[in-house]
């Protein structure tokens, strides 16, 4: 019974571990070769987003909207990368099979 509490303490430092990276972890990414740029945070939360002037006239508008689309889809992949490769360093530490 000692070992399993000893897992649960690791297991919860890890989870206050993986909140504190994710408080912390800011991605960028851009889409339309950088006409679009977004900053998310590790909670997907939208920080800043940039744009490329010429995008800004009428003519462009759904270019923009697809662009937007792309740009925060990929911040969005990048934060679930990131914090998976964060996680696997994490999780080795605790001697799980498989982990």
């Amino acid at each position: 019974m000692t070992n399993l509490n000893k897992l649960l303490k690791q297991a919860q430092k890890m989870q206050e571990q993986v909140q504190q990276e994710m408080a912390s972890l800011e991605v960028e990414e851009s889409a339309g070769g950088g006409m679009v740029t977004v900053r998310m945070n590790g909670h997907k939360l939208l920080l800043r987003v940039t744009l490329d002037a010429t995008l800004l006239a009428p003519s462009e508008k759904e270019m923009l909207e697809d662009l937007i689309v792309a740009a925060v889809n990929g911040a969005s992949n990048k934060v679930d990368e990131t914090i998976q490769q964060k996680l696997g360093g994490l999780a080795g530490g605790l001697g799980l099979p498989g982990m």
